[in-house]
């Protein structure tokens, strides 16, 4: 089975490097015009988080495939920090903590890491066990999505960090025997 994987496209919160997780904004107008502006892969069936954001930029890159809503893909909850950008929270002491531990505490009033991981690991096999007897499948999630899955999927194997997406931008891969074996970039 091909799975493209796809994150949303930009949004303001985007734009000024925001921590945006369960913000539900819409896509800017920059963000709608970048996804006009490149060529995506075809596919037979899109899954997709619930957010906005995500909703959007599926309707722009498939308008006419059918679309499966899977809640469990939405971003991380960045509880405390939601909404706010390096810059306003580089004094915040909970916020020095969560960085000094390599962001794997849980954020305050937020989701676990390793929880939110689980849930997308989880969200990712229901998607596949669903889609079964497709032969192209796209992901349109957030960047936070696609690492977790990828952390535990992906060949060439890497760290959480290491499948960082921009915008707009992903992976096309084949899906074998629970491995996710990277084709090529978005």
């Amino acid at each position: 089975m091909k799975i493209n994987f796809i994150r949303h496209g930009k949004t303001h919160g985007n734009l000024e490097k925001r921590y945006i997780g369960v913000t539900d904004e819409p896509l800017c107008d920059t963000g709608v015009q970048e996804l006009k502006n490149r060529k995506y892969p075809d596919c037979d069936i899109v899954v997709l988080s619930p957010m906005k954001r995500c909703i959007q930029t599926a309707e722009i890159l498939y308008p006419d495939k059918k679309k499966i809503i899977i809640d469990s893909l939405s971003e991380c909850d960045f509880g405390k920090f939601e909404g706010k950008n390096y810059n306003e929270l580089s004094c915040n002491s909970d916020y020095i903590r969560w960085v000094e531990s390599g962001g794997v505490t849980t954020f305050p009033n937020g989701e676990n890491p390793y929880d939110f991981r689980k849930r997308c690991i989880d969200a990712f096999c229901e998607a596949i066990k669903k889609c079964q007897g497709y032969k192209t499948l796209s992901f349109v999630v957030h960047g936070g999505t696609i690492m977790s899955i990828f952390e535990r999927f992906a060949e060439p194997e890497g760290d959480y960090f290491d499948f960082q997406v921009a915008n707009g931008c992903g992976y096309i891969c084949e899906y074998e025997k629970e491995k996710l074996m990277i084709l090529e970039k978005i």
